[in-house]
C-alpha cells in the first residue's frame, strides 16, 4: 500500500509542476519586457531634457545636431550648464544593459534618419531602441518599442 501512494503522489507533483513550467518562463519574459520598458523610458526621458535644456539654451550644443545629444555616453558624462557655470549636469548614471540581448548597445537613430531605419546616421541621437529580433509576448517586435 504505501509504494502505492509514494506513485501516487509523485505522478501528482510531476503534473503540478508540469504545469508550474510555463507560468515560470512567461514571468520571466514578462519581466524582461517590463524592464525594457523601464530602460528605452529612461533613455528617451533623459533625451528629451537634454533637447529641452539644448532649446532654451542653457548647454552648448553642436551645429547641426537640432540640440540632441551627439551620443548616449554624453548623457552619462554630462553637459556643462551655462557659459559661466562650472556645474555639470548628468542626464544618466548609467547606459543600462538591454535585457533582451544582454549587451550594452542599443540601436539608434538621428533626426535625420528614416523612422522605421535599422542604421544610425552618427550626427545625433534622436531615438533608441532594442537590437533584439524577437517577438515580445503581444506580438510586436521588441525593435519596434
Amino acid at each position: 500500500m504505501t509504494l502505492l501512494e509514494l506513485i501516487l503522489a509523485c505522478s501528482i507533483l510531476l503534473v503540478l509542476t508540469s504545469a508550474a513550467l510555463p507560468i515560470a518562463r512567461y514571468t520571466i519574459v514578462h519581466k524582461r519586457e517590463a524592464e525594457l520598458h523601464y530602460d528605452l523610458r529612461q533613455m528617451r526621458d533623459a533625451i528629451d531634457r537634454y533637447k529641452d535644456l539644448a532649446d532654451r539654451n542653457l548647454i552648448r550644443i553642436e551645429v547641426g545636431s537640432e540640440g540632441y545629444p551627439p551620443d548616449l555616453e554624453t548623457l552619462v558624462k554630462g553637459v556643462q550648464l551655462g557659459a559661466g557655470n562650472d556645474r555639470k549636469i548628468r542626464f544618466l548614471r548609467r547606459i543600462p544593459k538591454d535585457p533582451m540581448t544582454g549587451q550594452m548597445e542599443w540601436g539608434l537613430r538621428a533626426v535625420q534618419d528614416d523612422p522605421d531605419s535599422t542604421s544610425w546616421g552618427g550626427k545625433n541621437v534622436f531615438d533608441v531602441f532594442s537590437k533584439s529580433q524577437g517577438t515580445a509576448s503581444d506580438g510586436t517586435k521588441y525593435s519596434d518599442w
